[in-house]
């Protein structure tokens, strides 16, 4: 295949990926409107295909009502069928991914601009989600990691896309597929234990208001003890990636391209604050019990210092040694 044909490949995977977590998205939707009016207890009847947590163990019912056979097939049904395009729209991702770097000449990893590194990190926090589904029950992860993927690949194609074009002379590095690679797997664990934290904090004032609810999708998501240990051990995955990424590949990288371990680089400086926050956020819940709201909060000032170093440096930042990542969409809008 021509670069020319692969680049057409990946365009079309990369759409294509967009409309199928669309549809598991609405699958989705579906399965969480059917289950709305299906109280808590009464969904354990549901079967586990359906991959619908059936919530709290606190949410306990000594005798179920029935579900609706109709309805219990549509929840089994929406539910599995969502997983499985959440699956294939992973592989067209991936296929996206893999054409975008056969199409460069000579071929690469696709990590050479932010429209890259966007559909590339969107990729690893689904992948992570599909992995780790199973392990950590987080199928009520389902609809909100579908609709983040719709939201990054529409910011990526309609905003952030760049041409394929050779990387630039500070990018021809081996450390390219080091650092940027484990900083792409700690960005993607970040964001999924973001996701985690930000459910915590939700179902926590659901509960704070003195009734536990039985229907609908709050009623659904695990106890807030499980949703503080699912994502503790999500950032305690993340946080060793994200230090080699920052505090070791980092400078060497910067060391080899710039003749100098640390240039106070915005980015650098933004990337350290980030590590700072979740270090803080890993020691304080092992040294003084910082658990639950108070590190769930922390846990979202850690992923939003995250996303800001990742979008908000590249546009807003004029100094940043950089900002040769964003592609010239980002020049062209510094100086408009």
């Amino acid at each position: 295949m021509s670069d020319a044909a692969w680049e057409t490949l990946s365009n079309q995977a990369i759409a294509a990926a967009g409309v199928v977590y669309f549809l598991a998205l609405v699958a989705h939707l579906v399965e969480w409107s059917a289950l709305r009016t299906v109280p808590v207890a009464a969904a354990a009847r549901v079967p586990v295909a359906a991959g619908v947590s059936t919530g709290s163990p606190d949410a306990e019912a000594p005798t179920p009502p029935a579900v609706d056979e109709s309805k219990q097939y549509r929840i089994t049904m929406f539910g599995t069928l969502a997983f499985y395009l959440t699956v294939i729209g992973c592989a067209a991702h991936f296929v996206g991914l893999l054409g975008r770097g056969m199409a460069a000449d000579p071929n690469r990893v696709p990590w050479g601009n932010m429209y890259e590194f966007t559909i590339t990190g969107s990729f690893v926090v689904v992948l992570g989600y599909l992995l780790l589904r199973k392990r950590y029950g987080l199928s009520w992860m389902g609809p909100i990691v579908t609709a983040i993927e719709l939201v990054l690949l529409m910011v990526a194609v309609l905003w952030l896309y760049d041409p394929i074009a050779p990387l630039s002379d500070a990018l021809l590095s081996y450390w390219l597929v080091i650092h940027v690679m484990s900083a792409i797997i700690a960005t993607g664990a970040f964001t999924l234990g973001g996701i985690t934290s930000a459910l915590y904090l939700v179902k926590s004032r659901s509960l704070s208001r003195g009734k536990a609810p039985d229907h609908g999708y709050i009623a659904r998501l695990p106890s807030l003890a499980t949703l503080d240990r699912v994502s503790y051990r999500i950032h305690a995955f993340g946080f060793p990636v994200w230090t080699f990424a920052v505090l070791i590949s980092g400078p060497i990288w910067a060391h080899q391209a710039w003749s100098s371990y640390w240039n106070w680089d915005p980015k650098e400086v933004c990337a350290f604050i980030t590590w700072v926050l979740y270090a803080a956020y890993l020691h304080a819940r092992s040294t003084a019990g910082w658990k639950g709201r108070n590190a769930a909060i922390l846990a979202l000032v850690g992923v939003a210092s995250l996303w800001f170093n990742f979008i908000g440096i590249n546009y807003f930042s004029t100094t940043s040694q950089h900002s040769y990542a964003n592609g010239a969409k980002a020049f062209d809008l510094h100086h408009r």
